[in-house]
């Protein structure tokens, strides 16, 4: 029998691994001469040295733990692999698989309508079958506005869908397709097109303006009976509603809103998805699901039939949990100061990933298998086992059954009883004493729910593949203001913190579930926020107190001690450098790359794992605020221009500007002195590390400088800030002095 041609390939990037394991081993043996060095103070007499050994163990602490985690990034570039697909290869569309679309919104308020329906309408129109096509919207606010507007998204795209498959638009986001000036290469000859799409675009302004006018609406009248934290469960399938046989069969969309009441838990977003793959159970129980954030568009609608190359291909292990894309932004201009797109992770980290098992769940944008989150049973299964872990819902039971398959029928009362049904499963009180997000659906220990899920299915012996294709299948709105991405990090640092500190620590509970090199991928994710902020904090602070007070920590310029320092550090501004560059990167955006990292380190990483800390002493709970995508055409000008947006809480500004204040302090003082006493002693050989180190930390950092001398902008650094962080400047010199005299 002649054997079937593949539906994908992958390629190994021997090339990669060749350049990243060379220097893996190289920067590898310059770290232990550095350690050997650190560890040789201490078995000096203490008559043969005058530096205290405090700030010499502190900071040797701090390149231990950056050490550490460079160690767990290396976990990413031992095999790189990039993927190709051939749709068109896969049968035929009645042999192809259904699929449920699960797009979550949280609050009408900061992401705006207009955008999460476009997202609606891309998804309804992706190039699949229909009937096999079935569209879950989850307001987690429980807001009406939201219901009106998904009902005239559903009437738009009515006309939108049999539009796009007519004249084979590759844009399925109609938002995209009337504002670009670009050509959709689709069939676009003869003037029936021309007249078409004007009226297409006619009914496109009719939406927007109506979608504004009902969130207009709903923002001046409110609901003062109606919270987004108190509201019973809402389900409704829009086409019902229909009043006219549609010549084009469009796909199914249904609103879904669960139970939330002040006395539950809501856990979040993992919540919302828990309570879609019950109803959606109960309604169509496609075996696959496409996950999309509310603002992430499908930019591509044959993003469903490349995800299918790898589930339809027969030649593929079953044991594929879900197939990730990239998350890409529309929004994001060429410098990206604040790194919005998180271009190092899906550009370079995440195909290393791939290559050792798969990428852990990356939020939105990837087809995942039901049976990979509520497993696979027979008829012979234990009914009250079911019960124990999915729920008292015998309708829902019966889906899990591989021979069940639900089907919506739209004659009013067969409809009415199966929402009722499906009702239930959205109630606040229906996990109450049951395995869901335990071990059963999207685990809830922790706000980054993808995360641990993801970690949780590899455990179990699933695996995943990552799909990078030239055209980005989604494209969405990322934060591009400082208050707002500090915010994010903050949120993920808190939740993957939570992880690293708990009895899920990938370290112990990974190591014999998956390979050693994807349990490692797993632990720098989850070590990386506490790794990082430690570190940063100690070399923003260490050296330079020791500097203030003539106290070196490095060897003198010409040592050849000081060798194994410039090795490191060129070695590894070299290494960075050369992965920008080469996934299409230049130079300043390899420099902002840096300077957000520094940043981020010192504030988002910090707040997140202390909020982690004082959650386990009980002192706080773990919170969760969506993300601004309101977009603020202020903001974006300075976005568009490079230059920060400082208007954010004191808290994410103090941290920078005091780290600056000091560094600048100590920096002048060592230039003072060493033009005083015209080097004597050799200040400068001796000083020279630390002086460089303070002088490397402002350059990177100007932006810093210009917020708080420079500018005298709206989205400057306030004075106020900048003489509150010079107290706490004055208080950090003169405390570490008193403790170096």
């Amino acid at each position: 029998m002649e054997k079937s041609v593949p539906l994908h390939v992958y390629h190994v990037n021997k090339t990669s691994i060749i350049i990243n394991r060379a220097h893996a081993f190289l920067h590898s043996i310059a770290l232990l001469f550095l350690i050997h060095y650190r560890l040789s103070f201490f078995f000096q007499h203490p008559k043969n040295t005058t530096i205290p050994t405090l700030p010499w163990l502190l900071i040797f602490v701090s390149e231990l733990l950056l050490s550490l985690a460079w160690l767990f990034t290396q976990s990413y570039r031992w095999r790189p692999v990039t993927r190709t697909v051939f749709p068109e290869r896969l049968p035929a569309d009645d042999k192809l698989p259904a699929i449920d679309v699960f797009i979550c919104t949280a609050d009408p308020n900061k992401e705006p309508s207009v955008e999460v329906m476009n997202t609606v309408i891309s998804a309804m129109a992706l190039d699949y079958p229909p009937e096999k096509l079935h569209v879950y919207v989850s307001d987690d606010a429980g807001s009406d506005a939201t219901l009106r507007c998904t009902k005239e998204a559903w009437n738009f795209a009515r006309y939108w869908v049999p539009f796009c498959r007519k004249y084979d638009l590759v844009t399925a986001c109609p938002d995209v397709y009337f504002s670009s000036s670009e050509v959709d290469s689709g069939n676009f000859e003869g003037s029936e097109f021309k007249a078409a799409r004007t009226k297409m675009e006619e009914k496109y302004e009719v939406l927007k303006q109506e979608i504004r006018r009902i969130v207009q609406q709903h923002s001046t009248t409110g609901d003062a009976l109606h919270s987004a934290r108190n509201h019973p469960s809402t389900l409704e399938v829009i086409n019902e509603h229909s009043k006219e046989e549609d010549e084009v069969k469009i796909p199914l969309l249904v609103y879904v809103s669960r139970e939330k009441r002040p006395s539950h838990h809501h856990n979040f977003k993992a919540g919302a998805l828990n309570v879609l793959l019950r109803v959606s159970a109960i309604i169509s129980n496609s075996p696959y699901i496409l996950m999309l954030d509310c603002d992430m568009y499908c930019n591509d609608p044959t993003s469903v039939r490349q995800a299918m190359c790898y589930y339809c291909d027969p030649q593929t292990p079953s044991s594929i949990a879900f197939v990730q894309f990239p998350q890409t932004f529309r929004n994001i201009c060429q410098d990206d100061i604040y790194d919005s797109q998180i271009r190092h992770l899906f550009k370079i980290l995440w195909h290393g990933f791939d290559g050792v098992g798969g990428p852990t769940i990356s939020g939105s944008n990837l087809y995942i298998k039901r049976e990979a989150l509520l497993g696979s049973f027979s008829k012979q299964q234990e009914l009250m086992a079911l019960k124990r872990s999915f729920g008292p819902s015998n309708d829902f039971i019966k889906t899990l059954v591989e021979e069940y398959k639900p089907g919506f029928i739209n004659d009013g009362e067969s409809s009415r009883m199966l929402l009722e049904k499906a009702n239930v499963l959205a109630s606040c009180s229906y996990e109450h004493q049951t395995s869901w997000g335990s071990t059963v659906g999207f685990l809830y220990f922790c706000v980054v729910e993808d995360y641990f899920t993801g970690f949780s299915l590899h455990r179990k012996g699933w695996k995943s593949v990552y799909l990078y294709p030239k055209k980005p299948q989604f494209l969405g709105t990322a934060t591009t203001n400082f208050n707002e991405v500090s915010i994010q990090w903050t949120r993920w640092a808190s939740g993957l913190t939570s992880v690293a500190i708990s009895k899920f620590c990938p370290l112990i509970y990974g190591p014999l579930k998956m390979s050693w090199v994807q349990f490692m991928c797993y632990s720098e994710l989850a070590f990386m926020p506490l790794l990082n902020c430690l570190s940063l904090w100690g070399f923003a602070f260490i050296p330079q107190l020791c500097l203030f007070n003539d106290i070196p920590l490095y060897p003198k310029v010409w040592d050849s001690s000081f060798n194994i320092f410039f090795i490191i550090f060129v070695s590894a501004i070299l290494k960075s450098l050369y992965e920008v560059v080469t996934t299409g990167g230049q130079v300043r955006t390899w420099r902002n790359d840096w300077r957000i990292w520094m940043m981020r380190s010192i504030t988002s990483y910090f707040y997140g794992s202390l909020d982690v800390v004082l959650n386990k002493l009980g002192m706080k709970e773990a919170s969760f605020l969506p993300t601004n995508k309101v977009i603020d055409d202020e903001q974006v000008k300075l976005y568009e221009m490079g230059i920060f947006d400082f208007r954010t809480a004191t808290t994410f500004l103090a941290p920078l500007v005091t780290v600056i204040l000091v560094n600048i302090a100590a920096f002048v003082r060592a230039l003072v002195v060493n033009v005083v006493d015209n080097d004597r002693d050799g200040y400068w050989e001796k000083m020279f590390g630390q002086m460089f180190l303070s002088f490397y930390i402002l350059v990177s950092n100007y932006a810093v400088i210009e917020g708080m001398i420079i500018r005298r902008d709206k989205a400057s650094i306030p004075l106020y800030v900048t003489l509150l962080s010079g107290v706490f400047s004055l208080c950090i010199l003169l405390i570490g002095s008193a403790i170096l005299s």
